[in-house]
């Protein structure tokens, strides 16, 4: 019986086309389980932060009051996210416009909107940072672990060729090698699609809350430029 090979002693025994492929894919996947991971915590955070907001918004607070324990805790190093940063931009701005006095209630109140549209679409772009990457990777690393299939399958068939006998014992490690590179490609592909389809989930969820928000936050203030106005 001949040696048993691992799937160790066959990768570092494949073609220098074939490793680099694995190569690849390696590389692919490490970058992609630290995107998994690191989005995971800003996902979590942005969930955690949409809690703490509306449960200190709809306490009754007075919305100055509220302002200025932000500024607080912005002074103490604590990260806005979310919802609060555009609460704070929206509240600035109408603020700001207000004590102008010459600013009319509607323009009053575009100003604010506008300002809050601006802040969300940060919040947005900071949600959905690197998962376009998560979503290439998971499309594009099965079709490179077939690349690197087929090279490792017509590099088992030219060594068979130049043998005067053909048996399985000498295609086998050649195939063997070539089957590797497909589950490193589906290894890196597996997660990553996962994590995107979840994470993107996550992010509408999110995303969700600060438009409700923005659309009560906007009614708020809108009456109150009315009943003081």
């Amino acid at each position: 019986m001949g040696e048993q090979l691992g799937p160790m002693q066959l990768i570092f025994g494949a073609s220098i086309e074939v490793q680099i492929v694995i190569f690849i894919l390696i590389a692919l996947s490490i970058t992609s389980w630290g995107i998994i991971v690191q989005r995971y915590l800003v996902l979590a955070a942005a969930e955690k932060g949409v809690l703490n907001f509306e449960e200190r918004f709809w306490s009754g607070i007075d919305l100055g009051l509220l302002y200025k324990e932000g500024s607080q805790m912005q002074e103490e190093g604590v990260p806005m996210v979310g919802m609060e940063n555009i609460f704070r931009v929206g509240f600035k701005e109408f603020m700001r416009l207000r004590q102008q006095g010459n600013v009319d209630g509607e323009a009053v109140m575009e100003g604010a909107q506008r300002a809050m549209r601006v802040a969300y679409s940060r919040e947005e772009e900071k949600l959905e940072r690197h998962l376009a990457f998560l979503a290439t990777v998971g499309s594009v690393s099965p079709y490179i672990g077939l690349f690197g299939t087929v090279i490792g399958i017509m590099n088992a068939f030219i060594g068979l060729a130049s043998q005067t006998q053909a048996t399985l014992q000498v295609v086998a490690p050649g195939i063997a090698e070539a089957l590797i590179v497909t589950a490193i490609g589906l290894f890196a592909a597996i997660p990553a699609v996962v994590a995107y389809n979840r994470y993107t989930s996550k992010v509408d969820s999110v995303t969700g809350s600060y438009i409700t928000f923005t659309d009560e936050f906007s009614s708020i203030l809108h009456r109150q430029i009315h009943t003081t106005g």
